[in-house]
């Protein structure tokens, strides 16, 4: 639900305040926490919207393990993981941390679009009709099964007008807001709380895996004309199109660039880490001229030492990858269809995530889906390791800049903490000074 889970409780970034920032990517293949610091900027012509500049000061990164296709399978195997690569970070910046904004891939991501109207009988809009249009919305949206990640303000309506983007102080009688609704299910959300937990960290908010690759590699005027953002993760496809500078629509698909890779070893019988060398270093899905003349060394499994490795022509593994890059995209493009959201994300798509770093994908890309296509990669964020500036680290760099973002989510309002009283903090104190002595 909405009220007791997963929306933001992030607060806003101060204008002109500097603040630390500590987000942890859990994918299928790697995991990556970044400790960053958000410094006020001058509002500039380029990347419009960013009030901060984040400078990475502590970074982590390793081999993701207890997690396939962003739900968890082993909790201990994913608590190592996530402690092991927290604490490269810790090290690196010098600090402890405490919370984290983490990104969201499982529990079958969804988007939905509600709609509410409240009556203002003449007055100004005030910030608690806002908040009660917002609240009309969530009350209709919530569901037990399925946890709110984004609640997002598409567009507020006056008296039948469109196109407002903050109708605070206006005066109508009829106020309209257009919510989109991301929401993933919630005991795929919980399991992931879990792991955090058993390392001593708080969910400071969830972002979903998608929107964050679209903050950081979208340009301004593509957000506001429409375009669609496509991120190849390790064992996830998920996509997000932003209109008028909104996210409208999220989507997720469990194939992702490790399956390219298991293809592979299973079509050439290697052992899983020559596949992915194979890949990295081979892999195209566009077929060139002198692919059949091309002979790759290979090892299959089991083969002994004094063994000669085989050789296959180069053109065999785009045999292999296209067919399953056809796939996901074709996939993709058929659901953006039925659901009626093709004709908002405009000619244009951009592509992210480690698997877009694919040969020819562009291209293929372009014939699939029948649209403009370019290669996205992280913008914006000072101090990332050389290794960290490509596609595959999109992710990282958009959940720095949601901070800067986050102001204009819904989010309910929470009690404020007592000192005393039975849920305080001097009562928790008293409390484990009781069990424990």
């Amino acid at each position: 639900m909405m009220t007791d889970a997963m929306t933001a409780r992030l607060k806003p970034l101060q204008p002109g305040r500097t603040s630390l920032v500590s987000v942890l990517d859990i994918g299928s293949t790697k995991i990556c926490c970044v400790i960053a610091r958000l410094s006020p900027r001058p509002e500039g012509k380029a990347l419009k919207g960013r009030s901060h500049v984040a400078e990475v000061i502590g970074f982590g990164y390793g081999p993701s393990s207890g997690i396939k296709s962003g739900v968890v399978t082993d909790l201990d195997k994913a608590e190592q993981a996530v402690r092991t690569v927290v604490g490269m970070a810790e090290r690196a910046a010098g600090l402890t941390v405490q919370s984290v904004i983490v990104n969201a891939t499982a529990g079958r991501l969804g988007s939905e679009t509600f709609s509410a109207t409240v009556n203002l009988g003449g007055q100004e809009v005030e910030r608690a009709d806002i908040q009660r249009v917002l609240r009309a919305v969530n009350d209709r949206s919530v569901r037990a099964e399925r946890s709110i990640i984004h609640a997002l303000p598409i567009g507020y309506a006056l008296d039948g007008q469109k196109g407002i983007r903050d109708p605070r102080g206006m005066v109508g009688e009829k106020l309209s807001v257009d919510v989109s609704v991301i929401s993933a299910e919630t005991l795929a959300m919980r399991n992931i709380e879990l792991v955090l937990h058993r390392c001593h960290l708080q969910i400071e908010a969830l972002i979903a895996t998608p929107y964050a690759s679209g903050l950081s590699t979208l340009v301004d005027d593509e957000a506001h004309l429409g375009v669609a953002c496509i991120d190849f993760g390790g064992a996830t496809t998920t996509v997000a199109v932003f209109s008028e500078g909104q996210l409208v629509y999220t989507d997720a698909i469990a194939i992702g660039g490790h399956h390219l890779t298991l293809d592979v070893a299973r079509q050439l019988s290697v052992s899983v880490a020559d596949a992915e060398r194979l890949k990295t270093m081979f892999g195209s899905v566009l077929p060139g001229q002198a692919d059949e003349r091309d002979l790759i060394p290979i090892v299959p499994v089991g083969a002994t030492v004094d063994e000669a490795p085989g050789q296959i022509p180069r053109s065999l593994i785009t045999r292999i990858l296209r067919p399953r890059i056809e796939e996901v995209l074709t996939a993709m493009r058929d659901r953006m269809q039925a659901s009626g959201i093709m004709d908002v994300c405009g000619r244009r798509f951009v592509l992210t995530g480690g698997a877009s770093e694919l040969t020819g994908l562009p291209e293929v890309a372009r014939r699939v889906l029948a649209r403009n296509v370019r290669n996205g990669r992280p913008m914006g964020i000072a101090g990332l390791p050389e290794m960290a500036k490509g596609a595959a680290f999109a992710t990282v760099a958009g959940m720095l800049i949601y901070p800067q973002v986050c102001a204009q989510e819904y989010v309910e309002p929470r009690a404020s903490v007592k000192l005393t009283g039975t849920d305080g903090y001097f009562a928790r104190v008293g409390n484990w000074l009781k069990t424990a002595f």
